[in-house]
């Protein structure tokens, strides 16, 4: 387990390779990680989106975070996604987690029927209380159709053990603004998703980048992190503007499909796609490698950096 705080810097996201059954093929999952501590990543986010935790089963999900922590061996902190449709799923996914040796944990308030501000409550608390991780509030309202208030986000800081908060991109572009009411309501990390805003978010102030392009491409993601830590705003326009051509196929086509593309692209490991989701059609992939192969090159060039 490592000491490190892993709610600051780049927090990079790697995709989960398991095939169409939805097994987990944990050694292609251990040579992604050890690029990610080759990069000098500050944190691993495991089984988040990208990670498709949504699509595995309790046990390919426990057996995914015992090969990261073998891997991983405490070099960085690992933080592990534990979203569940059932507060008593979400409660054992924590336990399981915990018991693993993870760092921390991740939670969406997962659900079919929309949660009220009360029932999120109510499951966040639940999860705190069967794991004592340190646990980051999962804010994503575009999957789960929940929006946390800042009213509930003050309520839920209050628990001791949540100290994070992964947000959305604010959708008036004002980072700034709500960074200082957040901070103001709370005591929590604040981090951003939505990587074609990381470069405003992290210039505004922001703690934390939760990254998926940083699960793939991990310099790059770090390059642009760490220039934005030191205030080179002219560095991290520059490195954001060389990465907007992918940005473009995230928003085209969605971020998980185009990681499970650049996976295949990069020779990185044999991931498919979990049923329903249907691989990038030869065009579609075409233009994902015509945005990447800037990139690609780059990633070679880039030396580690540790932002631990």
């Amino acid at each position: 387990m490592s000491v490190a705080s892993p709610f600051h810097g780049l927090s990079a996201f790697p995709p989960t390779p398991a095939d169409r059954d939805g097994r987990v093929d944990t050694e292609a999952l251990g040579r992604l990680l050890e690029r990610l501590c080759d990069a000098g990543v500050a944190s691993i986010g495991l089984l988040g989106s990208t990670g498709i935790y949504a699509f595995l089963t309790r046990e390919e999900r426990r057996r995914a975070v015992e090969a990261a922590v073998e891997c991983v061996r405490g070099r960085v902190p690992i933080v592990v996604g534990a979203g569940a449709l059932r507060t008593d799923h979400a409660r054992s996914l924590a336990r399981d987690a915990e018991a693993a040796g993870a760092d921390a944990l991740l939670l969406a308030p997962v659900s079919y029927t929309p949660l009220t501000q009360d029932e999120a409550y109510e499951h966040f608390l639940a999860v705190t209380e069967a794991a004592k991780l340190p646990l980051c509030i999962y804010n994503n309202p575009g999957t789960t159709h929940f929006t946390f208030s800042r009213d509930l986000l003050q309520r839920l800081s209050h628990i001791e053990t949540i100290r994070a908060v992964k947000m959305p991109l604010p959708a008036d572009g004002d980072f700034a603004g709500e960074l200082a009411a957040l901070r103001e309501k709370t005591r929590l990390a604040i981090g951003y998703s939505g990587d074609w805003g990381a470069a405003e978010a992290l210039l505004s102030g922001a703690d934390a980048w939760y990254s998926v392009i940083g699960g793939v491409l991990p310099r790059v993601a770090l390059a642009l992190t760490r220039a934005a830590i030191a205030g080179e705003g002219g560095e991290v326009r520059r490195l954001d503007g060389l990465l907007e051509p992918l940005w473009q196929t995230f928003k085209a086509f969605g971020s998980l499909r185009v990681v499970y593309t650049l996976v295949d692209l990069l020779s990185l490991a044999r991931a498919e796609l979990p049923c329903p989701l249907l691989p990038l059609g030869p065009m579609d992939r075409q233009q994902v490698l015509d945005a990447v192969e800037p990139l690609i090159a780059l990633e070679s060039e880039l030396k580690p950096q540790s932002l631990l």
